[in-house]
């Protein structure tokens, strides 16, 4: 553990988000961190599409519905700053990636369907990819077990840098807490448990795509 956080540390300097510190609040920047060093990655969303798996145009259109509402400027450093956080699923030693994902997000069409056929035919292509995991909640499933708003859990180099990052309307909240984490970690199994497998997932969103 110590060696871990010497290694974190000594990155902390030089981490690509340091760039945004006098352009964006602080905690896009923790969660840039997080991502970073984490070993594996799950997540799951109800109304939005995962950040790290979002089209541009999709994340523009989600920070232009921002309360209160961001100047353009402000609008373009989160866009940003969210591509390069997915630089973690393109490099040479990404981490796996679970994105458990209700149908709710994949069927609400933001920015409209020029915006949201590309957004669900750039999922469908990214979950072919052998570290990213990507699962659906189906509206006709029988369970829904939810935390009611985005959760997104880091698992770090060592299992006390574990980190949980829960969404809210006031902002992201990161969570350490032993007893947290397991409650996190035992939502996400049984949100897993409750979501289609993989190809069944992405068959549902090829079918929403051709709706869409």
């Amino acid at each position: 553990m110590v060696d871990a956080l010497v290694a974190m540390a000594a990155y902390r300097e030089r981490g690509w988000w340091e760039e945004y510190r006098d352009t964006l609040p602080s905690r896009f920047l923790d969660v840039a961190e997080m991502e970073h060093h984490a070993r594996a990655v799950r997540m799951a969303q109800v109304i939005n599409i995962p950040g790290l798996l979002q089209t541009p145009e999709h994340a523009r259109t989600l920070f232009r519905l921002a309360v209160p509402a961001l100047h353009p400027h402000e609008i373009e450093y989160r866009i940003s700053h969210r591509i390069k956080r997915q630089g973690i699923l393109h490099r040479e030693q990404p981490p796996q990636y679970t994105a458990i994902i209700h149908e709710a997000a994949l069927r609400m069409r933001f920015g409209g369907r020029d915006v949201a056929r590309p957004q669900l035919e750039h999922l469908s292509k990214m979950s072919e990819q052998p570290h990213i995991t990507l699962r659906v909640i189906p509206f006709d499933g029988t369970v829904f077990p939810t935390v009611g708003h985005g959760l997104d859990y880091a698992y770090g180099p060592v299992p006390a840098l574990d980190t949980a990052q829960l969404d809210a309307a006031h902002g992201s909240e990161l969570v350490h807490a032993v007893a947290q984490l397991t409650k996190y970690r035992l939502i996400l199994d049984r949100m897993e448990e409750a979501a289609l497998e993989p190809n069944a997932s992405r068959d549902l969103i090829h079918h929403i795509t051709q709706d869409t």
